[in-house]
């Protein structure tokens, strides 16, 4: 099994056997669905069914067991998903609207002085609004030290969870052996990403309750969260003090880091198609004018910019297998029995890529999605599968869907 491009891999391995591909990893059985229909039949329809996660040994070695994307389907996992509905919902997310709009206008300013830095305004962009929003800290564009943080966190997520790198995620004993031992390195990997797990979830946990001890701290979702653990009995203080720094770090972490990619994507492309640049800046023109910005009021006037920003979003697969689910107890689907405990994976980058759905899917056509000069409701909206099915949809949608 390769450990690369397992997207195609797995979409190959669909036209070869069929929608409904079973594996079997020393034991552990593994289904992937081969279409957006089935994932949606078995993932969504099916979700109390679905629900469970896959229990790594790499992720409980690297520190990334407190995520709520590897938190297994319970009480805990609801009480995460209830603080993220909170301020992630669709209406919620309105509040954010000004702070992304202030960073926007600097991000432009800076854009305009020094185009060939490019690069690092769109990663303090999506940085501080990341950080302004969660965690009510302002951050200069010459202090990246949160970004960096951001990305080695993160690096050592994507190092460590690449699947079949390492012997431990099939023989899990293999755990208990030291760090020092022939054929450990999982373990020495695991303890550096540890360290890289902890910096992004306790450094601005930090520095915002000093501020918040000084009485100086901006308004957050850190402030909002912690304003009523003084009405707690003492256990549960700590319980939703614990909370909120996972949700809040979780947010930092992969906020910041999924946007941001599919920002980086939209300028290439954007270099790589200038006519699409080109009909997006006529559109813009004729909507909006020369005097001011384009604001959210702007957007159902503004339908080939939503065409691109969906076919950024199909063309750019920013999590290409999703988040695994886990089946809680037997089930049939087409007459095929799906034994409980089984894996099951959605493979969102052929969802992205399928022609049944996407002609020349390979090619950015923001255009597929308009008919008569207005979107098509009758084309398959990325949106609706891009961040995952059921109850493990990525948290923080809405505002990422407000950020493209």
């Amino acid at each position: 099994m390769p450990t690369t491009n397992m997207g195609a891999h797995y979409a190959q391995l669909v036209k070869k056997y069929g929608d409904l591909v079973y594996l079997d990893a020393f034991g552990q059985p593994i289904l992937i669905l081969g279409t957006h229909e089935i994932a949606v039949d078995l993932l969504d329809k099916r979700s109390s069914k679905y629900s469970d996660r896959a229990i790594s040994p790499i992720v409980q070695l690297g520190g990334f067991d407190w995520v709520v994307v590897f938190i297994r389907y319970g009480p805990l996992w609801r009480r995460h998903r209830r603080a993220f509905h909170r301020f992630f919902n669709p209406n919620a997310v309105k509040q954010f609207r000004p702070i992304q709009r202030d960073h926007i206008g600097h991000f432009l300013t800076n854009l305009l002085s020094t185009p060939d830095d490019f690069s690092e305004h769109i990663r303090h962009l999506f940085t501080a609004t990341i950080m302004r929003i969660t965690y009510g800290l302002n951050i200069a564009e010459e202090d990246e030290d949160y970004a960096t943080i951001a990305e080695e966190a993160l690096s050592a997520f994507s190092d460590l969870l690449v699947p079949g790198k390492y012997l431990v995620e099939l023989f899990p004993s293999l755990r208990k052996i030291p760090a020092w031992f022939p054929g450990a390195q999982f373990k020495r990997d695991a303890a550096e990403g540890k360290k890289a797990v902890y910096r992004i979830r306790d450094t601005p946990w930090e520095r915002t309750l000093k501020l918040i001890r000084e009485g100086t701290a901006e308004p957050s979702i850190t402030t909002a969260m912690l304003d009523r653990i003084p009405t707690l009995p003492a256990q549960e203080a700590s319980d939703e003090e614990e909370l909120t720094k996972y949700i809040t770090a979780a947010v930092y972490g992969g906020g910041a880091d999924t946007t941001l990619a599919t920002i980086h994507a939209l300028f290439m492309l954007m270099a790589k198609y200038p006519e699409v640049q080109e009909k997006a800046h006529a559109e813009l023109d004729k909507v909006v004018g020369p005097n001011r910005l384009p604001d959210f009021s702007d957007e159902t006037a503004l339908p080939y910019i939503s065409a691109i920003a969906k076919e950024c979003i199909r063309w750019h697969t920013v999590v290409p297998l999703g988040i695994p689910h886990k089946l809680i107890e037997d089930d049939e689907y087409r007459g095929y029995f799906i034994p409980k405990g089984t894996v099951v994976v959605a493979n969102i980058w052929h969802y992205s890529h399928d022609e049944r759905h996407y002609h020349n899917p390979h090619e950015f056509i923001p255009e597929r999605f308009l008919k008569n000069g207005q979107l098509d409701p009758d084309v398959l909206d990325p949106k609706n599968f891009a961040f995952g099915y059921g109850r493990f949809v990525l948290v923080g949608t809405s505002l990422k869907d407000h950020c493209s």
